[in-house]
């Protein structure tokens, strides 16, 4: 089974009753945004289809583990009557571990853009193919609360299903239920984790069941997320996926935020980003690095020059050829001054880039830090300061806020963290009182960032082995509400110019720190003769897994030489 391991579904009779997850919302309501095209306006036109996301959804069935009694999944539709010839895709599930917040997309054809002779966009499926049941016997009636039945649309040629349709019932679900859509209005998608693995307890048959996504998760993808999920009673791989996600081919993008909404999301969204108590090395603008003496080196030149306020003598364009690296001042006084970075100058510069399609806008919080300060490794009830490892010139960090293009609801926020990092939704997130401003926690030295104070671990967390990740409340923080600069939104264009004009620095695409700085692996090999053999092995493994830039072997690159300013987030 792949290391999965199967829970087997219960017949609830021997179970006390469930009660529905509570639904979120977030701590304030959301306000009025600035008149602009189609953001916010509940509606998204993709080109031929129309997309409306309903959050109103009502209860079909539940999946619960005889094994264990917490495992729990269920199964959702649209409530009510839909808009008018707007038509279901596909069910919703989710765990029932935390509050309802999901949607599914329902969509309706713009007949206004059918070409003559052109099929039309939706379809009813031409048949239902039963994929699974709970039920041990399709001919006997079993407990409405009992049985579950999921079904797979058959499209007629030329069109893919988009999601799958759960009922108590083994009757087939009638062809009204759901659409197809024609096939050029499509795009793939992958399954993303497994949700859960469910047995029928008397047949003994598995039924996988996955969260989906676009494969193509990029700024411009096209790829756009219905909401729905994806089943099969057998492991497969992402290209193997029998269903489709939709596809945006409206190249005007018109449920992007304008300028105007773009400074009330960042004014009534921006997080606090706090920095720990005992923090040394603090953030800084950019240009106070700049003015404070730092100097760009190039390979094979022993001079260096000073870096003008805005970076406009750095070099620009191009990539990382690793010719040039900037550094901190050469004189030693003034090296350990702009080492702790200057909070008051600091801010947040934000990216605002289209997500999944132009469903969504990822608002992109970058920060900015003169140096890196040493990790700390954790050895069980042992901490040991690495001195070298982990520090180096310049550090960039980020985290991205998610913003849904509907509503102008935040959905979730990315936190980045070294060489990774997590999505966390809305309804786990920690907020400002009295308003919808997450709270971002920054580690300390390192500057990752987390949703809550207190360690995390990189590394061998269930051998207590790993690079300590420290978060606290202090009153070191930024206000990104109010402390920001908008330094890129590529998809707003007027009269083929950029409208938001991208600061020099911005356009040095090479390293921000000497490329080797720290004898960081002749400094590990002390560190582990210092320790036991039988925890040597577990140490270099943690060692081994460290980032390059945390190790300080290569100077750090600037945000747009990261996978994720064209790209999407690891998750």
């Amino acid at each position: 089974m792949l290391g999965y391991k199967c829970l087997h579904w219960s017949n609830l009779s021997d179970l006390p009753p469930l009660k529905d997850p509570e639904t979120f919302s977030l701590p304030t309501s959301i306000p009025q945004w600035p008149p602009g095209k189609g953001f916010g306006s509940g509606r998204i036109n993709l080109g031929k289809l129309q997309v409306i996301k309903i959050t109103n959804l009502e209860f079909i069935w539940r999946f619960r583990s005889a094994e264990n009694k917490n495992k729990r999944i269920s199964f959702y539709k649209p409530k009510g009557l839909l808009p008018k010839e707007f038509h279901c895709l596909g069910h919703y599930c989710q765990s029932d571990s935390h509050p309802l917040r999901g949607y599914v997309l329902v969509a309706r054809d713009v007949v206004d853009s059918l070409e003559q002779g052109e099929k039309p966009a939706l379809v009813k499926p031409i048949d239902f193919t039963l994929v699974w049941s709970s039920n041990d016997s399709l001919e006997e009636e079993c407990n409405k609360s009992e049985c579950g039945y999921f079904w797979l649309p058959q499209p007629p040629e030329g069109y893919r299903s988009i999601g799958f349709v759960v009922t108590r019932s083994s009757t087939k679900p009638d062809l009204n239920e759901v659409r197809c859509v024609r096939a050029d209005l499509t795009d793939t998608c992958e399954n993303r984790k497994v949700i859960v693995t469910a047995v029928s307890e008397s047949l003994g048959v598995p039924l996988f069941i996955w969260r989906t996504r676009p494969s193509d998760r990029g700024m411009w993808g096209k790829g756009v997320s219905a909401g729905t999920f994806f089943c099969r009673t057998r492991l497969v791989a992402r290209e193997e996926l029998g269903i489709a996600c939709l596809k945006n081919l409206d190249s005007s993008l018109q449920a992007m935020p304008n300028v105007d909404q773009i400074q009330a999301l960042i004014q009534h969204y921006g997080p606090k980003l706090i920095f720990h108590p005992g923090e040394i090395y603090l953030p800084s603008s950019v240009p106070w690095l700049f003015n404070n003496g730092a100097v760009l080196y190039e390979k094979g030149n022993p001079n260096h020059q000073l870096i003008d306020q805005n970076g406009s003598n750095l070099p620009q364009g191009g990539s990382n050829d690793k010719q040039f690296w900037i550094d901190l001042p050469c004189d030693d006084q003034q090296r350990d001054f702009v080492k702790r970075g200057n909070l008051e100058s600091s801010k947040l510069y934000i990216h605002i880039k289209p997500a999944l399609g132009g469903t969504f806008t990822d608002l992109v919080f970058w920060i900015f830090c003169p140096f890196n300060g040493p990790a700390t490794l954790k050895l069980g009830l042992i901490d040991v300061s690495l001195i070298g490892i982990g520090q180096h010139v310049c550090d960039w960090e980020h985290f991205t806020l998610r913003i849904s293009n509907f509503s102008g609801e935040l959905y979730s926020i990315y936190f980045s963290q070294h060489s990774g990092g997590e999505w966390i939704e809305s309804y786990d997130l920690e907020f400002v009182r009295g308003t919808n401003k997450a709270i971002v926690y920054s580690s300390k030295h390192g500057h990752a960032s987390f949703p809550k104070a207190g360690i995390y671990l990189q590394g061998s967390t269930m051998l207590g082995i790993g690079i300590r990740n420290d978060t606290a409340i202090s009153d070191y923080f930024v206000d990104s509400s109010s402390k920001y600069e908008i330094v890129a939104a590529e998809y707003l264009v007027g009269d083929g110019v950029a409208v938001v004009k991208e600061p020099p620095w911005l356009q040095y695409m090479r390293e921000w720190g000497p490329k080797v700085v720290y004898d960081s692996r002749e400094e590990a090999e002390r560190l582990m003769n210092r320790f036991p053999r039988t925890v040597r092995v577990s140490i270099a493994t943690v060692l081994s897994k460290l980032p390059v830039e945390l190790s300080g072997e290569e100077g750090p690159t600037g945000p747009k030489e990261k996978n994720n300013w064209y790209g999407d987030e690891r998750w």
